[in-house]
């Protein structure tokens, strides 16, 4: 197995396990009794009130569909909306949300989790080449560091 000291985590990559790593990846999964097509379906989709017909778009969508689906969302809301509550956009429990979805892809889905644990202890990096916007749902640091927790929780628990 090819482990490399640093895997830079993108949907374009050439390397499998870092496309399937990505938030954009194909890879359904049900959270709160809800069935989302991607993780970047459900961070984009909770931009939207409930109600919002972009909402359920969104939580139908994987790859750049899913992405482009933010532009449609209010720049302005200070809110992303899950469960019947509100949650401030950018704080640790929005980021606590979503690490709840990425959580959630790969506990059900195995050619994810196979992807994750078959890095090693690759350094995970999420750099795309632009820097990120000042409204970003997720900065960098802080889905490289969801990525290592759960790759970490879970080599300790299956040894």
């Amino acid at each position: 197995m090819n482990v490399l000291s640093r895997l830079n985590i993108a949907s374009d990559s050439g390397d499998w396990r870092a496309r399937r790593l990505s938030n954009l990846s194909d890879d359904p999964f049900i959270l709160d009794g809800v069935r989302l097509a991607s993780v970047e379906g459900f961070i984009q989709g909770i931009k939207f009130p409930v109600g919002d017909p972009l909402r359920k778009l969104a939580f139908l969508s994987v790859g750049m569909t899913a992405k482009r689906l933010s532009r449609q969302a209010d720049r302005q809301s200070r809110w992303v909306w899950w469960n019947g509550r509100e949650y401030p956009y950018g704080a640790f429990v929005h980021h606590k949300l979503i690490e709840r979805a990425i959580r959630a892809k790969f506990e059900q889905n195995a050619r994810a989790m196979k992807a994750l644990l078959g890095i090693g202890d690759s350094k995970l990096v999420h750099e795309l080449g632009h820097s990120e916007g000042l409204r970003t749902s997720l900065p960098a640091t802080v889905f490289c560091d969801i990525l290592t927790r759960i790759r970490e929780e879970t080599s300790r628990a299956v040894k």
